[in-house]
């Protein structure tokens, strides 16, 4: 078949989705520092994002010189989101005080408000919008925690740049607004 270009345009549904286009929706436990704060300023310094995958294993069984393959079971990958970092530190500090409160820095203990993974696990969202504003796909995330916030660089020839620094979560599931 010989390339033709209104063929592409045909089948390129609204110009194609947008990376730029998307807002993380994430709630904080009620012990972790301004969390209210965050999870609102969140929406607005989540820099970057993903959309989840997720993979399926396989079973290999070997029978007569021939691997056959089954499914196995579905496997979920750490979320990451790209934090753009303001004079008040509050989505930091609110991340670092839930993770000091699920480990503490210098007891090795978990807080009494972070006994339970029900108590130390929230759900969070991710939406990627059409250019005209509406949701083409939505994720949320269940049973999240964070399990790192990078370090922030720091460097006095950094001039007229913002701070930012990642952050990543487990979860233990996704759904979408497509699937169940």
């Amino acid at each position: 078949m010989a390339f033709n270009v209104n063929d592409f345009r045909a089948n390129m549904i609204g110009d194609g989705a947008r990376p730029n286009l998307f807002q993380v929706t994430l709630t904080f436990p009620t012990f972790a520092a301004n969390g209210s704060a965050a999870g609102q300023k969140t929406s607005f310094m989540a820099k970057t994002a993903q959309l989840p995958g997720s993979t399926i294993g396989q079973v290999t069984v070997p029978y007569f010189g021939r691997e056959i393959k089954f499914a196995g079971n579905r496997t979920f990958t750490d979320w990451s989101l790209q934090i753009i970092n303001d004079e008040d530190f509050v989505v930091r500090n609110a991340l670092e005080s839930w993770m000091n409160a699920i480990n503490s820095n210098t007891t090795n203990i978990r807080s009494g408000a972070a006994a339970t993974p029900s108590s130390y696990t929230v759900d969070a969202t991710v939406d990627q919008y059409g250019k005209t504003g509406n949701i083409l796909k939505s994720y949320k995330f269940v049973g999240l925690f964070p399990v790192d916030v990078a370090a922030i660089d720091l460097d006095w020839s950094s001039n007229d740049t913002i701070e930012e620094y990642g952050a990543t979560f487990a979860f233990q599931y996704w759904e979408s607004n497509t699937t169940s």
